[in-house]
């Protein structure tokens, strides 16, 4: 008969096989075709361009990739634009190619321009552009068929990155990030460009990314060369670092879905924040190569290409409730994050941290000190969580437009932070 000891530890091995295991990222494919660039997404298709292997094409969601380069003379891949269902690749030394079949064809679509070393594409309306290496920005308006320089007012003609935004008066503001000269800002499509870059610690631009921030305006984030990230509220006018917890500075890759941002780090993996980046965790459990160069969020995934050629893929739900340590993925201080979006109308969402499990009241405040509601008193597991306020009081009754505190009483002490209902 066997003894108790040894069932116990029989019982033990069964209970920690049968748990499932964390949500973690695992590599799908291993196009070993030179650093990944760029994705994008063209209905169920997603789209990969290499550093060597020229574009890749995924059918089933990032498990499987095949090479799609009929037509396509160049193998170097650092860009791409989807328009409707056409694809629009920008090649370095061969310019932009166009491809009107998910990718099976490929044409050239260079006329008129100088320079064939495309960095970044962008649309606005019927207008392309295009970001080149020395040549400055280039403008279409026929689908590429050809092309005019567009650089009134542009010092520096080296543009990796281009981005698009409302404007918020019906008409949309065209960004340039440049290598040298910082970010340039255009209101009339590219016809005249003005510097921007007051509060640039660093006026290497690697990538621009917009956001809407729930309030009709736009954040927009510009990825530098060395001095990691900054944020500007405001179409350019005042950049702020947003830095925090992200332990290099040498990102190569964001991207945003809704409130969550995730930069790919040279040598650092993936860092997420849900705050506009006033903090950032690690999230690399089961990511072996962190050089990590190409983010996309497409469906339920999170994607990531590697400068190794790789590409790793997770689960967006669980990146998109927690934000972890590097060290485990867990916590590790009391922490009270700024509410997102801020101001906001109708509702807005607060996250907090927990080192570990507590009891925990998260109440909101006016400022005359009075508790006008509750949204959290309970006792919370060791991790992050979030909270949402729909910008009503305890009887049901709509809060006036003002400023609010919202305030997190756990161990080991309380946090307070203030928040602007609009109206």
């Amino acid at each position: 008969m066997s003894s108790p000891r040894l069932l116990n530890l029989v019982c033990m091995f069964s209970l920690l096989h049968a748990a499932p295991l964390p949500s973690q990222w695992t590599q799908v494919s291993d196009p070993s075709k030179g650093r990944i660039y760029c994705f994008a997404v063209i209905g169920t298709n997603l789209f990969c361009g290499t550093g060597n292997g020229g574009v890749f094409v995924s059918t089933d969601n990032g498990t499987s990739w095949k090479a799609t380069n009929t037509g396509l003379t160049s193998n170097y891949i650092l860009s791409f634009l989807v328009k409707g269902f056409n694809l629009f690749a920008g090649t370095g030394g061969k310019g932009v190619f166009l491809s009107t079949d998910g990718g099976t064809n490929w044409t050239n679509a260079n006329t008129g321009m100088e320079n064939v070393y495309v960095h970044a594409l962008a649309m606005n309306g019927p207008s392309l552009f295009s970001g080149t290496n020395d040549g400055g920005v280039f403008l279409s308006n026929n689908d590429g068929a050809s092309w005019t320089a567009a650089n009134a007012g542009l010092s520096n003609k080296t543009v990796p990155s281009l981005a698009v935004c409302p404007n918020g008066t019906g008409g949309t503001n065209l960004f340039a990030g440049t290598y040298g000269e910082g970010v340039f800002l255009s209101t009339d499509n590219g016809s005249n460009w003005t510097s921007v870059n007051t509060g640039l610690a660093e006026k290497n631009i690697r990538i621009l990314v917009p956001n809407p921030n729930g309030t009709g305006g736009i954040n927009l984030f510009a990825v530098t060369y060395n001095e990691g990230i900054f944020l500007s509220t405001n179409n350019g006018s005042i950049w702020t670092a947003v830095n925090t917890g992200l332990t290099k500075t040498s990102v190569l890759a964001l991207v945003i879905n809704g409130p969550d941002l995730f930069a790919g780090r040279d040598g650092g993996g993936v860092f997420h924040s849900n705050n506009n980046g006033a903090q950032w965790s690690a999230v690399n459990t089961g990511l072996t190569d962190l050089n990590v160069s190409a983010l996309l969020s497409s469906g339920p995934y999170l994607f990531a290409g590697t400068m190794g050629g790789k590409i790793w893929r997770r689960p967006l739900t669980e990146l998109m409730t927690a934000v972890h340590s590097a060290s485990g993925e867990f916590p590790e201080a009391f922490f009270l994050a700024q509410n997102y979006p801020n101001p906001f109308n109708p509702s807005t969402t607060i996250r907090f941290d927990l080192p570990k499990a507590s009891p925990v009241r998260l109440s909101i405040f006016n400022l005359l000190g009075q508790e006008i509601a509750v949204l959290v008193d309970e006792t919370r597991e060791q991790g992050s969580h979030e909270a949402r306020w729909d910008g009503l009081d305890a009887r049901g009754i709509p809060a006036p437009a003002g400023v609010y505190l919202y305030r997190l009483d756990a161990p080991p002490g309380q946090k307070a932070v203030k928040l602007l209902l609009a109206k």
